[in-house]
């Protein structure tokens, strides 16, 4: 059986007398696919704010590659090996598209302050080779012939693809995508499934997304969790989950006593 790139065991994480996240475990395997979903409020951003340290959980462990993530930092969560997109898109909207991907890339630089002051031969090379890769990775979202206009200035799905793009320039081992197709249209959206694949296989991710686009849930994902209300009430492939009686009475409510 192959071992687990990401493990989450039993996070649990309570706002005053609310309890957001309910004993939640989880395990991500190399290049694998998997859905987070649930109704609004079900506690999936709480999730993914626990795994990327923004919250710290109450109780439980987070570990990538056998290293515990628990008790670190946002900035070291990502050069530990995981990224994220948000809900709301937090591009650096003054900047521009490949000034966006190049802070991203600037995460592992072995470069310092003096380096950078100095302007040494090493720097120089360092810098060519981080605008080389962030030209790279732009042309790899179709976005290279906007590099230099504003990340404010783009289409809503181009900002949504430089998201992406951005949290694979810090070199991921997992990447967390929070209703990456929010507000697309079809065409969009049918777009963001090949995209999500190929850079899946391109870069060896593996991949949680949370959605609420079942289309794109069920399309794309070899395995869904569900939560309600902070707990999970369903696990498995997309077939399995999609006839669970606890998921459909989360989603639609039980049915009324005759």
């Amino acid at each position: 059986m192959t071992a687990p790139l990401l493990k989450v065991s039993h996070l649990t994480k309570s706002f005053g007398g609310l309890t957001a996240v309910q004993d939640f475990s989880l395990t991500l395997t190399e290049q694998s696919l998997h859905a987070l979903i649930g109704p609004n409020g079900a506690g999936k951003t709480t999730v993914f704010n626990l795994l990327t340290a923004v919250y710290q959980p109450d109780k439980g462990d987070v570990a990538l590659a056998g290293k515990r993530l628990t008790g670190l930092r946002p900035y070291q969560i990502a050069q530990a090996g995981m990224a994220r997109t948000f809900q709301n898109i937090r591009l650096f909207r003054e900047l521009s598209v490949l000034e966006n991907v190049r802070v991203a890339c600037h995460l592992r630089c072995p470069h310092g302050m003096p380096a950078a002051i100095f302007r040494t031969r090493g720097h120089r090379a360092q810098e060519a080779a981080i605008t080389q890769r962030c030209t790279d990775l732009l042309k790899t979202f179709n976005l290279a012939n906007r590099a230099h206009e504003q990340a404010r200035n783009l289409p809503y799905g181009d900002q949504r693809r430089l998201e992406i793009a951005r949290a694979i320039a810090t070199g991921p081992r997992v990447l967390l995508l929070d209703e990456p197709a929010a507000g697309m249209n079809p065409q969009e959206k049918k777009e963001l499934r090949v995209l999500i694949r190929s850079i899946r296989d391109r870069f060896a991710l593996a991949i949680l997304l949370i959605e609420h686009d079942m289309g794109v849930v069920m399309d794309l994902c070899e395995r869904i969790t569900v939560l309600d209300y902070g707990k999970t009430i369903a696990e498995g492939p997309p077939e399995k989950v999609q006839k669970d009686p606890k998921v459909i009475e989360a989603y639609l409510g039980a049915p009324a006593a005759l």
